[in-house]
């Protein structure tokens, strides 16, 4: 894993040596193995590196191959590249290292633009042609991977984060009033391409940019999710099923092994987790080290999962570490992990995620975790609301949306208010061929964009802050294809998630799976209370919120007389959602 930053000219002016520098510079925790830049009059790239995957200096970037005139800087994990290798090595391709970095570049070569859909793996990269000046950007099919990018006079400037292509200067911050609907709308979500900045955009997911030297540009989708399914489909029984998802869950976990650094597990004690962890014992893991976290009880609402989780390690016997985070230890570090957000995310587990991710990088470099099993099973409370729906986008917008527009236009000042871009986006995605069913519809939304914007982020920027490797099996692209061919009847079973808690009954303690699914907010950013809320109340009444004028006073005064009272239907704090984005824009734009 890895941070990647470079800028294209296309007007014949030298390219920024300094600027690439910063960019480079401000990920240094992603890659704080080693660094590399890469320079020729117009084009200029860099590369910090976390050593994965052939740790010796050969799979150094950027790499560069004379013979073929290409160059390349990657960040991710591609675990089908010693299947790959061995297919271009049958073309009469040389390698002279071991890792996947070099397969990315002779596959280039050897298939063009369409070797991505042999990829299977997490993804962003910049391949560029020596000859032709052409670049290409891609980003893997789920959005595992980041990958910004900003105009700048003449020229092209792109990062693994947004915070990165801020430092090297000359980034319209202007906020973008269709991204700031978004964010205060659909729960800080902020599809692609789409930033709360005017001047930075994000490559959606399964995308390529094509570059040509004179800066002309297109974009091609290599990869969508289709959830139509054949008789065979439907006729097939609920066990017949399980017994396919277990076979395909057995495989991403197996993928996901391949590193030349022992690979680890996060450990919620949630299904998700515990299944993962089973799996990777059943592969055949030694010495397999689990982490779990956990807080204090706060009001009667337990803080944590840790006797779940010891009933894996358990089960399991792996090498478990409990770690336990005191109240006051988790908001004193609260600005370190904004800091380490590309985007403000409201979610609480961010913090817990932050601190976690610290403790784990002490005695491991490569993890897998959960995510994604919610989205792409039908874990969530609305699933079950829409089964048989008449009113689809109605009652999705319901069950998720933070505010409804008419709340929506008392919040922001008239400059920045814009039409209902969240429900717009909804009513848009929801209509899209490829989905019938409302659950499928709700399904296909929730995979594609909201997991990638949303906890897929949120596990990329706190790992990443610590230069912790985070593989999600859950989000392996042919497991999801094959999930989405599943009737939603099987995923909606047993209260949610059904098919894949049966699965997993094959396979871990029944007693993690029948109980009450954990959820532990942080109770100093559900209710506001203490130095948070004196965090919040300064940022949102300083000179700079001031000077910015995003919010109408008057509502912020209402949340303020009663912060726990303006709770989203997400549980989440109204209130927290505005005083989160000010600190985040304080912390990033220095104002």
């Amino acid at each position: 894993m890895c941070g990647i930053a470079g800028e294209i000219r296309f007007d014949g002016q030298l390219a920024d040596l300094s600027a690439l520098a910063a960019m480079t510079g401000r990920q240094q925790a992603r890659g704080p193995d080693s660094y590399g830049l890469f320079a020729s009059p117009d084009r200029m790239f860099g590369h910090r590196r976390l050593k994965i995957m052939d740790l010796s200096d050969a799979a150094a970037q950027p790499m560069v191959d004379p013979a073929l005139g290409l160059g390349i800087v990657f960040n991710g994990a591609i675990y089908n590249h010693g299947e790959l290798r061995r297919e271009l090595e049958g073309l009469g391709y040389r390698f002279y290292s071991h890792g996947d970095t070099e397969v990315l570049l002779k596959g280039y070569h050897a298939w063009g633009g369409d070797f991505v859909k042999r990829l299977n793996g997490m993804f962003a990269f910049a391949i560029w042609e020596r000859d032709t000046g052409r670049v290409l950007l891609g980003r893997d099919r789920l959005g595992i991977k980041p990958l910004y990018y900003a105009e700048i006079p003449g020229g092209l400037r792109f990062a693994s984060t947004l915070p990165a292509l801020l430092a090297g200067g000359g980034v319209d911050t202007e906020i973008d009033p269709v991204g700031l609907n978004h964010y205060l709308s659909f729960h800080s979500v902020v599809p692609a391409p789409n930033t709360l900045l005017k001047g930075v955009r994000k490559l959606p997911p399964a995308t390529l940019m094509q570059i040509e030297a004179d800066g002309s540009r297109s974009e091609r989708v290599f990869w969508s999710l289709d959830y139509q399914r054949d008789e065979a489909d439907e006729a097939r029984s609920f066990d017949e099923w399980r017994d396919i998802l277990l076979d395909a869950l057995r495989l991403a976990v197996r993928r996901r092994l391949v590193a030349d650094v022992p690979v680890g597990a996060l450990l919620s004690g949630g299904v998700d987790s515990s299944l993962i962890v089973g799996l990777m014992a059943e592969a055949g893991v030694s010495h397999l080290k689990t982490y779990n976290v956990g807080f204090a009880d706060v009001g009667g609402e337990k803080g944590n999962e840790f006797e779940y989780a010891e009933i894996v390690a358990k089960a399991f016997s792996t090498e478990h570490e409990r770690i336990f985070v005191p109240e006051q230890e988790l908001l004193s570090r609260l600005p370190e992990a904004i800091d380490a957000m590309s985007e403000p995310m409201v979610s609480h587990d961010c913090i817990g995620f932050y601190l976690l991710s610290e403790a784990v990088s002490r005695h491991s470099k490569v993890v897998q975790s959960g995510q994604g099993a919610d989205e792409v099973f039908g874990g969530y409370h609305w699933y079950p609301a829409l089964a048989g729906s008449t009113n689809p986008v109605g009652d999705y917008l319901n069950a998720f949306r933070d505010r409804h527009f008419d709340e929506y236009r008392q919040v922001v000042q008239p400059q920045y208010l814009s039409e209902d871009r969240s429900g717009m986006f909804v009513a848009e995605r929801f209509v899209a061929p490829g989905a019938s069913d409302p659950v499928d519809k709700a399904l296909r939304l929730d995979t594609t964009v909201m997991l990638v914007e949303d906890p897929v982020k949120r596990v990329d920027n706190m790992t990443m802050a610590f230069g912790l490797e985070a593989r999600v099996p859950f989000l392996d692209h042919e497991l999801v294809e094959l999930a989405a061919r599943i009737p939603a009847r099987h995923k909606l079973a047993g209260g949610g998630k059904g098919i894949l808690k049966e699965a997993a009954r094959r396979v871990i303690p029944p007693a993690v799976i029948d109980r009450p699914k954990g959820y532990f907010p942080v109770p100093a950013l559900k209710y506001l209370q203490g130095k948070v809320l004196d965090m919040v109340r300064d940022a949102l009444s300083n000179g700079a919120a001031r000077q910015r004028g995003l919010f109408q006073p008057a509502y912020v005064d209402q949340l303020l007389a009663d912060p726990g009272a303006h709770i989203t239907p997400l549980r989440g704090s109204k209130l927290w959602q505005l005083g989160l984005l000010e600190i985040w824009l304080q912390t990033h734009l220095g104002h």
